[in-house]
């Protein structure tokens, strides 16, 4: 099968969720990604969630697809191995990722680039300042915490942190695609270059994006934080008759009148219209009644179970959804199961079969990728250093004698 990033070979240092993520992302549309890793593991290996029996389902995660070597990069020899790796003659290669510090030694871009002039280095930073951040420390330095909650709690604002890294994945993708900018632009110009992108940046222009900043300046005053409720427009979380829950959002006039439709609830919703003097065409009127209008749909709601719900608002203009645990999602939603071709059953070494997903686009010129499984720690060592870097059998013995390379190896 042809892959669409056929012939593109990235080598990767990295650790944690986003540099990973960028690798994954590329590997699982073909190209060719290897991994290296200190011999006992990275200081990602063992990261949770786990098995029983201690296997990272963090680490096989973020790094379906690659090939694995484990080397020691303390060691002279191991430092030569990686560097002649990293920027290896040919169209395609002569690219390195990595969230480690790189401003000096044997892995700077200066260092590498002595050996290939044309080298790609992508330097995935926490803050543009140079200084320390991860995921949770940026998003709380961009203000969504203090949204992400309810404004009604007594007292002064608290903070409420996210569970979702939504900047390591953004920044992961990001990653992803400043490779390939790179190196379509070595392709066309012969240059190599380095490229620096920081989590905070992330951060900090996705709330430009979505108008946090300038909300802030032009009207100097801090948004609230309205709990479940769709700010600027209308959506709310409801309880069934049988303790399950759903979410209504309404961003059209045409979802807003067929949720009026469909629940027969368009002469008291209009009453409260006329009751507030808004105008409940307007998507900021609508926001702003957003708990008188919950009223009569909570009510409506409470008197019927999820799957009546269901049956209402199918093959209507209502865009609605129900809350579901990680397991509920699993077993009630086609979604997330085989029946989506991204989805695959494989069988990870040491943890089992379960469900992977490989990429989410799908390209009508290609057939779909299949994901493929990630590497035992070292799995690869012996390919790379035969394939990749020339290495004999022999010479091959004597690094593992050394202690300089080893692998497959099995995650104390």
């Amino acid at each position: 099968m042809f892959r669409i990033l056929e012939g593109l070979r990235v080598v990767e240092s990295s650790a944690f969720v986003a540099c990973p993520l960028g690798g994954m992302t590329l590997a699982q549309l073909g190209a060719d990604v290897i991994r290296f890793d200190p011999i006992r593991g990275g200081i990602d290996a063992r990261r949770w969630p786990i098995t029983e029996n201690g296997k990272s389902l963090y680490w096989v995660g973020l790094n379906k697809g690659k090939r694995s070597l484990a080397i020691d990069a303390t060691k002279p020899e191991g430092q030569e191995l990686l560097s002649e790796l990293i920027a290896a003659s040919g169209e395609g290669k002569g690219i390195f990722s990595t969230n480690l510090r790189t401003d000096k030694g044997w892995m700077s871009y200066g260092e590498l680039k002595k050996r290939r002039e044309d080298l790609i280095m992508v330097n995935l930073l926490g803050s543009s300042d140079g200084t320390s951040a991860v995921d949770y420390t940026v998003n709380c330095a961009a203000g969504f915490p203090f949204v992400t909650g309810n404004h009604h709690a007594e007292g002064p604002p608290r903070p409420v942190n996210h569970v979702l890294p939504a900047w390591d994945a953004l920044a992961g993708v990001n990653l992803a695609l400043a490779i390939l900018a790179a190196e379509r632009h070595r392709r066309l110009t012969g240059e190599g270059q380095l490229v620096k992108l920081a989590l905070s940046d992330i951060a900090f222009a996705m709330t430009g994006h979505l108008g946090f900043i300038q909300e802030a300046r032009i009207n100097q005053e801090d948004r609230k934080g309205y709990g479940n409720y769709l700010y600027g427009a209308y959506g709310s979380e409801f309880e069934t008759s049988d303790g399950r829950w759903l979410y209504i959002v309404v961003v059209t006039g045409y979802m807003w009148r067929e949720l009026l439709k469909v629940t027969g609830l368009g002469d008291a919703i209009g009453a409260i219209e006329t009751k507030l003097v808004l105008d409940f065409k307007k998507e900021g009127d609508r926001f702003l009644a957003s708990e008188e209008i919950s009223v009569p749909i909570r009510a409506w709601c409470a008197q019927r179970t999820l799957a009546e719900i269901e049956a209402t608002f199918k093959g209507t203009g209502v865009c609605w959804g129900p809350y579901r645990s990680f397991r509920q999602m699993l077993t009630e939603d086609p979604r997330v199961s085989t029946a989506n071709p991204m989805f695959s059953e494989l069988e990870q070494p040491g943890i089992g079969s379960y469900l992977v997903p490989g990429s989410p686009i799908n390209f009508g010129a290609f057939s779909r990728e299949p994901p493929r499984r990630a590497p035992l720690l070292g799995e690869h060592t012996d390919e790379i250093l035969s394939r990749d870097l020339g290495l004999s059998d022999t010479e091959i013995g004597r690094l593992r004698e050394a202690g300089v390379v080893a692998g497959p190896v099995e995650i104390p």
